[in-house]
């Protein structure tokens, strides 16, 4: 990777950081679908009599040994079609939520790591700057629909959510790729 596509793609993960802060901290895309219950102690006690470790947690859930085993996938499906759903990431141990240094850093981080990818990609190419910003987006566009997708099929993650998270990633990667594309462009002397 050269100096220029590296330095695009610093370029693209500093927009792409600051449009995900846009994104969750002054438009309410971030929070899209996201809902607290009306009263969090009794969840939170269930949670910790409950969960036993650290996972990711469906409920109703049928363990993977329970699979082949054509009574208990009845009973599950009995369970499943008249309970509700919950897909939990679970952590036992408590965490300040509003002290986000170390969250902030990892984001930039992989945020970055993303953009020099996405300039690798636009540098390969002899394309002009509309299709270098369209590659951008598209990739954006790419990167919901093998994560975001699969968890609302799957998951059952909220529409709203799903969309949110459209929203947040193919804006992002064209206003990266806006970035990037100009930098990439650029005359050099």
């Amino acid at each position: 990777m050269n100096m220029r596509t590296l330095i695009a793609g610093l370029l693209g993960g500093i927009v792409f950081f600051i449009w995900g802060a846009v994104a969750h901290t002054v438009l309410p895309i971030g929070e899209m679908g996201v809902e607290r219950p009306r009263v969090e102690e009794p969840v939170l006690a269930a949670l910790r009599e409950n969960m036993p470790g650290e996972g990711v947690y469906l409920i109703p859930g049928l363990a993977p040994d329970q699979m082949s085993d054509p009574v208990a996938v009845k009973a599950y499906s009995e369970k499943a079609k008249a309970n509700p759903y919950a897909f939990v990431v679970y952590q036992p141990q408590g965490r300040d939520g509003m002290d986000m240094s170390g969250n902030l850093l990892k984001q930039f981080v992989g945020d970055t790591l993303s953009a020099l990818l996405v300039a690798f990609v636009l540098a390969l190419g002899a394309f002009g700057f509309g299709k270098r910003v369209l590659v951008a987006t598209a990739l954006g566009l790419f990167s919901w629909l093998t994560v975001s997708v699969p968890y609302w099929n799957w998951y059952r993650f909220p529409l709203e959510f799903t969309l949110g998270n459209l929203i947040e990633q193919v804006a992002g990667w064209f206003l990266a790729g806006l970035a990037m594309a100009w930098w990439l462009g650029r005359k050099t002397r």
